[in-house]
């Protein structure tokens, strides 16, 4: 055949390909959403893994190995590296008792059945509206023919982003797969009007301290009090003393945190600190939620960052100084703080 006309029907290949992909793209996401991304594919990535834009947490022992995404994966995607989020299946509509059920196939395309027990369980399931409202973090069972389901009732209308958070057995790498569901009703969202720094969730107070800055680690310490007194009876809950979640808001990518340190021992408690270091991908609105457990009950509070480009904001050159003066001395903070 001759090049030109190959190289004339390789263009109209690209052409069919990506056309079909604008479709599917937009037939979940909203145009806004699909823009951010594309304009996020121009950022440097020269490093291979993402660059800048990696969603990524650092331990300080490794003990909390946690899922690095880059650019190509920011939990936003139903397939990853062959596996797939399939046979979803939720209720409908509000007020409907039923369950949410799943099936993550594998490579070869059968529903997967083996995974490693990853911060003490083999499947973590994230629900949130789009707004950022209605979070839940659960933990479905999984039968012997690889459905996972979880009794489930919907309080609000909207739409609902369901993460599946798991390590498939063998490969020693976690995945978070997505999808969206549509809950009929009227649908008022009420997104994060500013940054929240402090929240209360039934008689417990939480504060965020430290800063996002898009690009680089930063530390951020949680701290927990109830009527004005420090909380030191915080238990273990999947394998640490906090369990953190954060969304970008608008696209909702997803980053999943640990606290630093070995694993609690059993009857250990700790507090009033849990600290996270993290990296934002990008500049812009973050919405944190952190699950501890006190007097075995697991409480969820919500909090909002603004991630700064560093240089903005207050945000500088010298940011990533002190982050690095912050590791030399981590490992006494982290005594002080929470013996974690």
């Amino acid at each position: 055949m001759r090049a030109p006309l190959r190289l004339g029907l390789y263009g109209l290949v690209l052409v069919v390909v990506f056309t079909v992909s604008g479709f599917t793209a937009n037939a979940v996401i909203s145009d806004e959403t699909v823009q951010n991304w594309t304009e996020e594919s121009g950022d440097d990535t020269h490093d291979g893994h993402g660059g800048s834009e990696q969603m990524s947490s650092a331990t300080a022992t490794g003990e909390h190995e946690d899922h690095a995404v880059g650019t190509d994966s920011l939990g936003l995607a139903s397939a990853q590296e062959g596996y797939q989020l399939t046979t979803v299946n939720a209720p409908t509509e509000t007020g409907t008792e039923g369950e949410v059920s799943f099936v993550v196939t594998g490579p070869d395309g059968d529903p997967v059945t083996d995974f490693d027990v990853d911060h003490e369980m083999d499947m973590h399931l994230i629900v949130v509206r789009s707004d950022g409202q209605d979070f839940r973090h659960v933990h479905p069972e999984m039968d012997a023919q690889g459905t996972w389901s979880i009794p489930w009732e919907w309080e609000t209308a909207g739409t609902y982003q369901v993460f599946a958070d798991f390590v498939p057995s063998g490969t020693g790498k976690g995945l978070t797969l997505s999808t969206a569901v549509q809950v009929a009703g009227d649908y008022a969202p009420t997104p994060a009007a500013e940054p929240i720094t402090h929240t209360s969730v039934e008689d417990f107070d939480v504060s965020v301290e430290g800063d996002l800055i898009a690009g680089q680690s930063s530390e951020l310490t949680m701290s927990i009090t109830r009527e004005g007194e420090p909380v030191t009876d915080l238990e273990p809950y999947l394998g640490a003393y906090g369990h953190l979640v954060a969304l970008r808001e608008g696209d909702l990518a997803y980053l999943h945190i640990h606290p630093h340190g070995e694993e609690p021992e059993t009857g250990e408690t700790s507090g009033p600190n849990i600290t996270f270091m993290t990296t934002a991908p990008t500049d812009g609105r973050y919405l944190l939620y952190l699950d501890f457990k006190v007097e075995n009950e697991v409480h969820t509070a919500q909090l909002v960052l603004d991630a700064t480009k560093a240089g903005h904001d207050g945000a500088d050159s010298s940011a990533e100084e002190d982050s690095d003066s912050l590791d030399s001395g981590h490992d006494h903070e982290e005594d002080d703080d929470h013996g974690h």
